[in-house]
């Protein structure tokens, strides 16, 4: 029950900051979204910086949450979340470019591991 609390959590934690930034930037800069049908290049990048941050920190509270063994934590949750990104891209296939689709897949277990090895530099253990 622990280790799926801690997987629920650092997931949530990240669904959360994600679904934050996307609404900030629909009502800050609406004009981002969608430009001649492919997103502005600031909106790209805001998009693919925040989604990083966001998995780090959700890596960084299940390692955090974990009971025993944070490592392996991070990496069911980097699994999780690169078969979820992966499914997201198959359904959102033509609606975006491929390029900034298969960013978003890279980057986001990318950030769950570099927020739970984070959180274990902080323990000391690495």
């Amino acid at each position: 029950m622990h280790t799926f609390m801690a997987l629920a959590a650092g997931f949530a934690v990240m669904a959360l900051l994600v679904a934050v930034v996307t609404a900030l930037l629909a009502r800050l800069a609406p004009d981002w979204v969608q430009q001649q049908g492919r997103p502005h290049p600031a909106y790209v990048f805001v998009t693919l910086g925040a989604s990083f941050l966001a998995a780090a920190a959700g890596g960084y509270v299940t390692a955090w949450m974990a009971a025993a063994n944070p490592l392996v934590h991070v990496l069911v949750l980097g699994i999780i979340v690169l078969a979820l990104a992966a499914l997201s891209v198959l359904q959102e296939k033509g609606k975006q470019p491929v390029a900034y689709q298969l960013a978003l897949v890279a980057l986001s277990p990318l950030g769950v591991l570099a927020g739970g090895l984070l959180r274990l530099r902080v323990l000391g253990i690495l």
